[in-house]
């Protein structure tokens, strides 16, 4: 899946506030290794190595098109690979701290992949974690609508792309059933302020939106967008608009 960094990074404060939320849970460690699942740019985990000094990262992304960025950014304890968070998972590799924010979003049953991932952590790891809550966002929920009318449910030949993000009771037990401890989950709301609708569209279309966009082609592609923008405005009808965003915040320690 082709991500743009350029349209990604255009949210970028916005994309921060959680990751410093998520960073701010994380106790300080030395002499350990931590791993930075769907680092994109590296951006983000250059910040936290700087952050550990004393603590080896390894930043892993699916997106050749994010790493780029990222050679720039090694140092002596930080470190980038091109691979999948399901890849890593095979490798089996033990860490001290596994960190990813907003990734995980894009793997599936997280009723399996999250115990997989904890299993990976040594005794008294750290697992912290950021999602955007897609099934309960206004501009995801929108989109999924659409996806599924005609003539876009026959220009997609059915596709489309359902959230794999649980509840908070569900990753509530996932992380105690997987032995850890010190368990935080919040979900919090950080709001977008949008002068304009196109500003509401360009958020979404730098990541949910773009398994759908490489689906459509010429004329199909022009007239989803123009109804998706279309709908948008029907459900912001006041400018400017606050999207109420919401995320999700995992943390927990390995006993």
């Amino acid at each position: 899946m082709p991500w743009n960094p350029e349209i990604y990074n255009t949210f970028k404060d916005i994309r921060y506030k959680p990751f410093y939320d998520l960073a701010d849970l994380i106790k300080p460690v030395k002499n350990k290794k931590a791993i930075d699942l769907g680092c994109g740019t590296g951006e983000q985990t250059a910040i936290l190595a700087d952050k550990f000094k004393e603590v080896h990262f390894l930043g892993v992304d699916s997106s050749a098109e994010m790493l780029e960025k990222s050679k720039a950014l090694e140092t002596e304890n930080l470190h980038f690979r091109r691979a999948s968070t399901e890849e890593m998972i095979e490798n089996a590799e033990k860490w001290d701290l596994i960190f990813s924010n907003a990734a995980l979003q894009w793997s599936n049953n997280h009723e399996i992949l999250f115990p997989k991932l904890i299993h990976l952590l040594n005794s008294k790891g750290q697992f912290a974690v950021q999602m955007p809550m897609q099934p309960e966002n206004k501009l995801n929920k929108i989109l999924i609508e659409l996806v599924n009318e005609e003539p876009f449910k026959t220009y997609l030949k059915g596709f489309k792309r359902d959230s794999p993000v649980l509840s908070i009771d569900e990753y509530a037990q996932i992380l105690f059933d997987s032995g850890l401890e010190d368990i935080q989950i919040m979900q919090k709301v950080y709001p977008i302020i949008a002068n304009d609708h196109d500003t509401l569209y360009n958020f979404i279309s730098g990541s949910a939106l773009i398994p759908y966009m490489e689906k459509l082609e010429g004329g199909q592609k022009e007239l989803f967008i123009k109804t998706y923008k279309e709908r948008i405005a029907e459900s912001f009808p006041k400018l400017p608009a606050i999207y109420s965003f919401k995320r999700l915040l995992l943390y927990g320690t390995k006993a």
